[in-house]
């Protein structure tokens, strides 16, 4: 310590004290420039078309996301986050759901729930758009112009991500349902054209993401069987679960493909048949694969879409 009066001379601090201040200033210094960023905030906002009714889905993983209605809910979610976090991507990742809801309802009675700061928010309506008029769009028009509304006023750079929701087989086969007589995709594609046009109320709709015309590739391509009420031909999924309605595993795990996709940029073919979610919740390596490449194929139908990334995944302990 004997060269610190030279460097000070007239510095009456006694040099063990200025030393130790010196290293408590550099060590917060560092630990500073190492806290990491908090992650980017996803919402996702639905029905049991996002909770995964009918499936285990529904509870799959429900400690890796917040469910703002404490219900104990995984679902599309929990799916979503398990293949960012397989990719390398960090989310925190939080859901408002309510069964049979359409975005009316959210915006009406849970407004005070999701009006915050959000980051990412993904969001769908009705399955037939209007429970008391199936296949009319003006309610969902309206109320995706709303939520924008809303979520624009707490984060002006909110990115808002509609999601264009499937065919019901129980709405298309038997005789009362709205679209029935016509074939299985055409409800799909009236609905993402709905979807549509709901996006364009608002510039912080920054995409569509086609998930019915996924499931509509998915059978063109023998994947999944058009018809649950036939039987289910062998070696082909049913999207479907027991009521022809909801989804099945196979029905939610490529809606989380496909919304995890759009999101992120990224390759869903990228997680290989060893995807963690898709072992645990009983699909083979074949199946999982099978949808990747389904999820791949629409997400780059569109011309002039940017190249999704390719990635290695991330071993996980758990």
């Amino acid at each position: 310590m004997e060269i610190f009066p030279r460097l000070f001379p007239k510095c009456r601090c006694r040099p063990l004290a200025v030393v130790a201040l010196l290293c408590s200033f550099f060590a917060a210094a560092q630990g500073a420039e190492s806290t990491p960023a908090a992650p980017p905030t996803v919402l996702f906002l639905g029905n049991s078309f996002t909770f995964g009714a009918g499936s285990p889905v529904r509870f799959f993983r429900p400690d890796s996301v917040v469910d703002l209605n404490n219900e104990g809910i995984g679902g599309v979610p929990a799916l979503f986050n398990a293949f960012a976090r397989q990719a390398g991507r960090n989310y925190a990742v939080s859901l408002e759901t309510g069964p049979g809801k359409g975005i009316d309802f959210h915006v009406k009675e849970k407004a005070a729930v999701i009006a915050r700061p959000w980051d990412f928010v993904v969001a769908h309506g009705y399955s037939t758009l209007d429970k008391d008029k199936s296949g009319d769009p003006a309610l969902l028009i309206q109320s995706a112009k709303q939520l924008a509304d809303l979520l624009v006023s707490q984060n002006p750079r909110v990115d808002i991500r509609l999601v264009a929701t499937w065919s019901r087989a129980d709405q298309t086969y038997p005789e009362k349902g709205h679209w029935h007589g016509q074939p299985i995709e055409k409800m799909a594609l009236d609905l993402r054209a709905a979807y549509d046009r709901a996006a364009a109320g608002s510039s912080a709709f920054r995409a569509v993401i086609p998930v019915g015309e996924a499931w509509n590739r998915a059978m063109a391509a023998g994947v999944a069987d058009p018809n649950p009420y036939d039987g289910i031909a062998a070696g082909q999924v049913d999207l479907w679960t027991y009521d022809h309605y909801h989804g099945s595993t196979f029905g939610y795990y490529l809606s989380a493909l496909m919304i995890f996709g759009d999101l992120t940029g990224l390759d869903p073919r990228s997680l290989g048949g060893n995807e963690r979610a898709a072992y645990e919740l009983g699909l083979s390596a074949s199946q999982a694969v099978a949808l990747q490449k389904v999820a791949y194929d629409e997400l780059t139908a569109t011309q002039g879409r940017p190249a999704l990334a390719a990635f290695k995944p991330v071993k996980l302990t758990r």
